[in-house]
């Protein structure tokens, strides 16, 4: 890429340097420059565009080449020779031919007026190009006296419009134009420029600092030719970007102490809060990107190799909830007089998970736990006397080996009471038939078809629970389903954030639902206290066999529901079925 002859005395900001004078040396808008320079060969120019996109992707470019290509003296297929004096006026900005108007700082119907007298004057090329840029900032008097110009505008004028948000055109100036979207430039495109650049201005950049200078330019190739003027500035990759190498490392290890050191080491090297906040979040997205769909992350070279690894050691699950957490916290930030302690406080929630009540976290822990080996308990130092199965006792008879215990069951989830008002039966939570003695089955209660509550949990329990993921069983283990009706079931669990909880698994169960009994139900989720799951010891002993030897074990009357929160039950019961008898340390 040659430096164009055109281009300003004195600068050497690269991105005016080496501005695109031509269609042809455009890059990533092929759709607007096949549009452009077709109408202009073609001869079917219209009266009025509008360019809109994200800043830095060549919307007032465009609409200089589109003003020297009306006006070259030797145009070649639609497009500007650049080398004539039309095109070299344009391009110093000297050319009375073109008309640029900033619309945020002259916005007023005064201004508007100047432009519409200055279109009806005659001009030295043959069109007179008005270039009016972000245009969503015009005044509402200004839009209403600029809309019959922009309507019937004089034979040789032509309105382009540029703007980074058109929703916020008025569709009155919307209608009157032909609307061309720019796009942001993927990263293999703002590569290939940026070696362009750097090998035409004789710069001694390596390939880790141009794959810097393009994840910092996000898609505008202005701000990546901005970056990679401040890399060469500089002469230092450090200086352009924060360095979380130790603090990923801290969120690998959930080391809260590490995570909130590397912060701190990073705002004493100047990164403001806000700064940190979004270019973590940049580089999460990376990782995520690259853990589930590699082919969309746009980072290159080394910086791809460093935050796959990052991934691989985060995990894809952390990953997620780094990037969530990040995220609101950027949102938060904005309002906050004191934007770094919300970014700490983030830090931490992601560094302890028992610092963050979200189901989310709540695995984590779990799944913490699971890949922690177990030290096994110290024996007892009191004297045990061991007797060998079988061994003969003093009256000489063998005796015969101890039958196990019997093993309690934990009842199968959700319970069910009978009526649709919140109060379990009085036996059913602690009546277990003996072998003797059958339970009396009640009658049930069939509703045009539809199963009754009791064979709708029954089924549910066999053949939807299993296929459940482990949190959906963990948490459908403190609800009961109260009712149900041919298009409702109705599902308790114990407190409001429970039941704010209940949305990451109700689409599981509808769908679970929908595919084993051929209904789909609407799945209303209420709050109720007598939902609380009981505790481990009462709701093993529900369902143990009756022995004649041991009394009877109900749960405690005495046992306050209120006095712990949802959130804890819920991470007890997933702690305790995948560590029966565990104690958290």
């Amino acid at each position: 890429m040659a430096e164009t002859p055109t281009s300003l005395d004195g600068v050497t900001s690269l991105y005016r340097r080496f501005r695109p004078g031509r269609f042809a040396e455009m890059r990533g808008q092929e759709h607007v420059v096949r549009a452009l320079q077709g109408a202009v060969e073609r001869d079917r120019i219209v009266h009025a565009y509008l360019f809109s996109g994200p800043r830095g992707t060549g919307k007032t470019t465009t609409a200089r080449i589109l003003a020297k290509a009306l006006n070259c003296q030797a145009p070649v297929k639609g497009d500007a020779c650049n080398l004539c004096a039309s095109c070299v006026a344009i391009t110093k900005g000297a050319s009375l031919d073109v008309v640029e108007l900033d619309a945020a700082s002259n916005n007023s119907v005064e201004d508007i007026r100047e432009i519409i007298a200055g279109a009806w004057t005659g001009t030295s090329g043959r069109w007179k190009v008005y270039i009016v840029d972000e245009v969503h900032m015009l005044t509402k008097a200004a839009e209403a006296a600029f809309l019959k110009t922009l309507e019937e505008p004089p034979p040789h004028v032509v309105f382009v419009l540029a703007t980074t948000d058109p929703h916020k055109v008025v569709s009155t100036i919307r209608s009157r134009t032909q609307h061309l979207e720019f796009r942001l430039l993927d990263a293999e495109t703002l590569s290939s420029l940026l070696h362009d650049v750097r090998d035409a201005a004789g710069l001694s950049l390596d390939e880790a600092t141009l794959e810097a200078a393009v994840r910092m330019g996000r898609g505008s190739a202005r701000d990546a030719l901005s970056a990679l003027d401040q890399v060469a500035a500089t002469g230092s990759l450090d200086s352009a970007r924060p360095a979380f190498d130790e603090l990923l490392m801290a969120l690998a290890s959930n080391d809260a102490v590490a995570a909130l050191t590397a912060l701190s080491q990073l705002t004493h090297e100047g990164w403001e809060p806000e700064q940190l906040g979004e270019s973590l979040a940049g580089e999460l997205r990376q990782v995520f990107l690259l853990l589930v769909a590699p082919d969309v992350s746009d980072a290159l070279g080394d910086d791809r190799e460093r935050l796959t690894e990052w991934g691989r050691s985060i995990g894809l699950a952390k990953t997620v909830r780094s990037l969530e957490t990040v995220g609101r916290t950027l949102r938060e930030m904005k309002s906050s007089p004191v934007p770094m302690i919300l970014l700490e406080v983030a830090l931490a929630r992601l560094t302890k998970p028992e610092l963050d009540a979200n189901v989310a976290a709540l695995e984590e822990r779990v799944t913490r736990l699971e890949r922690t080996p177990h030290a096994a308990p110290e024996a007892s130092t009191a004297p045990v006397v061991h007797r060998p199965i079988g061994s003969v006792t003093r009256t000489g008879q063998a005796t015969p080996a101890p039958a196990p215990a019997p093993r309690p069951e934990v009842p199968s989830a959700p319970r069910v009471i009978d009526e649709p008002g919140l109060t379990p039966p009085a036996t059913a939570a602690v009546a277990t038939p003996s072998a003797a003695e059958p339970a009396a089955i009640a009658p049930t209660k069939m509703v045009e078809g539809l199963p009754s509550l009791e064979e709708f949990v029954d089924r549910f329990n066999t053949r939807v629970l299993p296929t459940l993921s482990r949190t959906a069983q963990a948490f459908l283990k403190s609800t009961r389903m109260t009712n149900l009706s041919e298009s409702t079931l109705t599902l308790a669990v114990a407190t409001e954030p429970m039941r704010s909880q209940a949305d990451r698994i109700h689409k599981g169960v509808q769908s679970a639902i929908d595919q084993e009994f051929g209904m789909t139900l609407h799945l209303n989720w209420i709050v109720s206290a007598e939902s609380a799951p009981a505790p481990a010891a009462a709701l093993t002993a529900t369902s143990a066999p009756v022995n004649e030897e041991v009394e009877d074990y109900a749960p405690s009357d005495s046992y306050d529901e209120a006095e712990e929160l949802a959130t804890n039950s819920f991470s007890k019961i997933l702690i305790d079925e995948a560590f029966p008898g565990a104690e958290e340390l």
